[in-house]
């Protein structure tokens, strides 16, 4: 039987564009393992994470430190939540084809267990950093279109929430209750990362629905309201 390993990540931008949860990723890695009889033994999860840099998520790092070591099969539901620019996706094949282990991708039907495979990873490494390009083009598009008619462009700060003229910032209740919380705990002397699992141990919700809270997001938002 195969190893197989599942790497899985969602960022803002891609749920409000592509609607590819968490949940769904993992369902088809899940699928996919038990269609060609490999055991899939972790999946490792970067939520709420850009993809433009493979070197700032930790849990990809982890999964391919894991793949690698039982030279197994790394899993992704598609090229886009492995890496966003051509570098990194070559970068990660290379390692990969290395230590002997492999990738599926399975938006594209991608197996680098053939050469074959090798051959159409490397092509569709290229296809998906056009595709970033075209995506970030169509976004720059429409933040001018909203500045050109006054409208906020950029994240909405956490604590408040954005009324359907597209200007107004207003509080949002739930979001403020959870600042004065994370307050609270600093003010005990909780560090930034403590408060993170306090808050994941409590399912306390994120902005970003399915992700986890993380030291710096705390940080970050305590810092914006001082």
């Amino acid at each position: 039987m195969q190893t197989a390993i599942g790497y899985i990540r969602v960022s803002t931008e891609s749920q409000a564009k592509e609607g590819v949860s968490l949940e769904a990723q993992r369902a088809k890695i899940e699928a996919w393992c038990t269609a060609n009889d490999a055991q899939l033994t972790g999946v490792f999860v970067d939520a709420g994470v850009s993809g433009k840099r493979a070197d700032n998520r930790p849990e990809l790092q982890n999964a391919l430190t894991a793949v690698t070591k039982i030279k197994g099969i790394l899993v992704v539901y598609s090229l886009s939540r492995l890496a966003r620019s051509t570098k990194d996706t070559i970068t990660i094949s290379e390692r990969l084809d290395r230590a002997g282990a492999d990738l599926v991708s399975l938006s594209e039907k991608l197996d680098t267990t053939s050469a074959a495979g090798k051959m159409v990873f490397r092509l569709m490494a290229v296809l998906a950093e056009f595709e970033r390009d075209q995506i970030s083009e169509r976004t720059c598009s429409a933040m001018a279109h909203k500045k050109s008619k006054g409208q906020r462009v950029g994240n909405i700060p956490f604590g408040f929430r954005l009324l359907d003229d597209g200007r107004t910032l207003v509080r949002h209740e739930r979001e403020q209750g959870i600042i004065e919380l994370l307050k609270l705990f600093r003010e005990s002397g909780f560090s930034y990362g403590r408060i993170a699992d306090a808050l994941n141990r409590k399912s306390v919700p994120t902005k970003t629905t399915g992700a986890k809270w993380q030291g710096t997001t705390v940080r970050n938002i305590l810092l914006a309201k001082n």
